[in-house]
């Protein structure tokens, strides 16, 4: 799998409109608050064009991508940690995503209603923030209790922890979001089985209006900086645009794209974004059998990518054959590349490239 994603945002941004474009999916979306109910999943295979090239040198019985699962929910409302509107009640169903897609409004339209009167990003975004702030603030709440009364009582592990949990907890009562406190890795460690919130990397998705295509128009600039100070991903997507997509032909999709001075979906952009996000790669296993496509985090071993494969791939990894996606396409065959001496064989140590194409040697 890439990752897994979790769309926030205020009622009538845009949420459920880009979540079908980029799923293909067929979520319910209305000009009024609220009509997401159910959180919404979609899988979405992540489009590259070295899995095409690679399916057509092998030409296997089966091609595999990798996937992004994006969940939709309620839009959230000011007050939302206080039981206003719906979307409070859902985001225990974006605990467990590994980074947040931030969709704001950045489009004027009078036919549909904004639940805050106007269009205003940085609102907006504020209004977000908080919520989540307060949702986490209550997962911390809990947690921060329960270890006080373990570390009166001498508990050591717990004594040891309190510093730490003091720490978030004023962050959060302050409305300031995690990922800005400076957590160290250990720390991080120490609080990942809370899946704070606020604690998970921020894509944001500037939605705006067709007319904006393709630079955005002032308030995408608004959105830009904010992700630039937090040391965020973001992207310009048009949910009207993608949704017109999605019926085409991929001619006509290019000739569309290419009137409004596209040179892709937004949903490409998207998936970039998010594994830059995240520093994640990609790597390939190919065979007349199946060519496939893996993501592992980027300075990860030859055995951790086994293991994404299958866990007793890791446990008992032997050896990695290794070649190189271009030297593979240049050659035109696996046999090729090795009478040119460009097959590498790894051991544990080896450190997966973007790019590579691998066959893992292990014992059971």
């Amino acid at each position: 799998m890439g990752f897994r994603c979790g769309i926030v945002g205020l009622p009538n941004v845009g949420k459920s409109t880009i979540f079908n474009a980029l799923a293909k999916a067929k979520a319910q979306a209305s000009n009024y608050p609220f009509c997401t109910i159910d959180p919404n999943v979609g899988i979405v295979p992540v489009p590259d064009p070295r899995l095409d090239a690679l399916t057509q040198l092998y030409h296997p019985d089966k091609t595999t991508p990798t996937i992004i699962e994006f969940y939709d929910i309620a839009g959230l409302v000011k007050g939302a940690s206080e039981g206003e509107g719906l979307g409070n009640q859902f985001l225990g169903h974006i605990k467990e995503v590994e980074a947040i897609l931030h969709v704001v409004r950045c489009f004027e339209d009078p036919d549909i209603v904004h639940v805050s009167g106007s269009v205003d990003p940085i609102r907006d975004t504020e209004i977000i923030d908080t919520e989540l702030c307060l949702k986490d603030l209550d997962t911390i709440a809990k947690r921060y209790e329960k270890t006080e009364k373990l570390a009166q009582s001498g508990d050591k592990d717990a004594r040891e922890k309190m510093p730490l949990y003091a720490k978030v907890r004023k962050s959060l009562e302050e409305g300031k979001p995690l990922r800005k406190l400076g957590l160290t890795e250990e720390e991080k460690k120490l609080v990942r089985d809370m899946a704070f919130l606020t604690l998970k990397p921020v894509l944001y998705c500037a939605n705006v209006s067709e007319s904006d295509l393709p630079e955005g128009g002032k308030l995408v600039q608004i959105v830009k900086e904010r992700a630039q100070k937090e040391g965020a991903e973001m992207v310009m997507i048009s949910g009207k645009v993608e949704s017109e997509l999605i019926d085409l032909s991929e001619t006509e999709q290019k000739e569309f794209l290419k009137e409004l001075g596209l040179k892709e979906p937004g949903l490409h952009s998207l998936i970039r974004a998010g594994y830059r996000l995240l520093d994640l790669i990609t790597f390939f296993t190919a065979g007349e059998k199946e060519v496939r496509a893996w993501t592992v985090k980027r300075g990860s071993k030859a055995p951790q990518a086994a293991g994404q494969i299958h866990s007793d791939f890791e446990r008992g990894f032997i050896r990695a054959e290794v070649m190189n996606y271009n030297d593979l396409i240049k050659f035109g065959s696996a046999i090729a590349v090795k009478e040119k001496g460009l097959l590498r064989i790894e051991g544990k140590d080896y450190v997966v490239r973007d790019g590579d194409v691998m066959l893992f040697r292990f014992s059971v």
